[in-house]
């Protein structure tokens, strides 16, 4: 544990350190910092790689039956994310956004919660499913992650351009149509994975005989931001909303999802609490 400590401390110091960085470059070109912060997030990737490695050979098994390896998977995932955007032009500001969800989560984490709270136990005669369940609300998570941050670019930039205000970082920006393009992308390859997630929890509570949990607050939360993000694809292909609409729908959504992983703390759907 001593270890682990050590490894997460140190990922987490270069995980500022990086972010640090990458913000510098975006204030003003900086290709030094930008190769640093880059760098920086190299090292954060295979730190946490270790950790993972640790805790599985200690498990003999996935570490993700936990709210802490969850959210520690869903930092391990952004930080990938941002090293492959790292190596496209024009993805600094991604790279920050990103950045700063996925440490804050993993801030959070080191300090809200630990690997040995909270565990999954009572579980035990679907951990399969509950296995892929997790995996794959975790992939939905980051992927609509990186959608809604492509809507707050969208957001930011049209206005910026609406009251004619251009700078450097206009210019480094992509264009609207690129960052709509880019959102919808990754919120049509969310949702989907969402739906099969919650189709495995749906089978997972049928087939341990817990039907009340279909009544929590958690599964209406869970199904009004799924029907948000349904709407939204829906008014995307039909084309009946303009870009700065769809943003708002998009992050509308990602509201409703960041709600239902609060909801963890005061729901009995998960059996988090022991």
């Amino acid at each position: 544990m001593q270890l682990l400590n050590g490894i997460y401390d140190t990922a987490l110091l270069l995980y500022a350190l990086s972010l640090l960085f990458v913000f510098s470059d975006c204030l003003k070109r900086n290709p030094g910092g930008k190769r640093l912060g880059t760098g920086l997030l190299v090292f954060v990737g295979l730190l946490q790689s270790s950790g993972l490695a640790i805790r599985f050979s200690q498990e003999n098994g996935l570490p993700i039956f936990t709210p802490y390896d969850f959210l520690f998977w869903f930092s391990f995932i952004i930080v990938l994310t941002s090293l492959a955007i790292a190596y496209t032009r024009g993805g600094e500001f991604t790279i920050l956004l990103l950045s700063m969800a996925g440490f804050s989560v993993f801030l959070l984490n080191r300090v809200w919660l630990t690997a040995e709270d909270h565990t999954l136990q009572s579980w035990s005669a679907v951990h399969g499913w509950l296995a892929m369940h997790i995996i794959l609300a975790n992939l939905s998570f980051a992927a609509l992650t990186l959608g809604t941050v492509f809507a707050i670019m969208y957001l930011f930039l049209h206005t910026r351009l609406k009251h004619k205000k251009w700078d450097d970082r206009i210019r480094r920006l992509p264009s609207l149509e690129t960052m709509d393009k880019y959102s919808y992308t990754a919120i049509l390859a969310g949702v989907p994975l969402l739906l099969a997630s919650l189709v495995l929890a749906g089978m997972s509570i049928i087939a341990e005989g817990r039907t009340p949990l279909f009544q929590d607050s958690k599964v209406l939360t869970t199904l009004i931001g799924l029907a948000v993000y349904i709407a939204y694809i829906f008014l995307k292909r039909s084309a009946r909303r303009s870009g700065t609409s769809m943003a708002r729908w998009a992050i509308a959504g990602y509201g409703f999802i960041i709600l239902n992983f609060l909801l963890n703390s005061w729901s009995e759907f998960h059996g988090w609490g022991g």
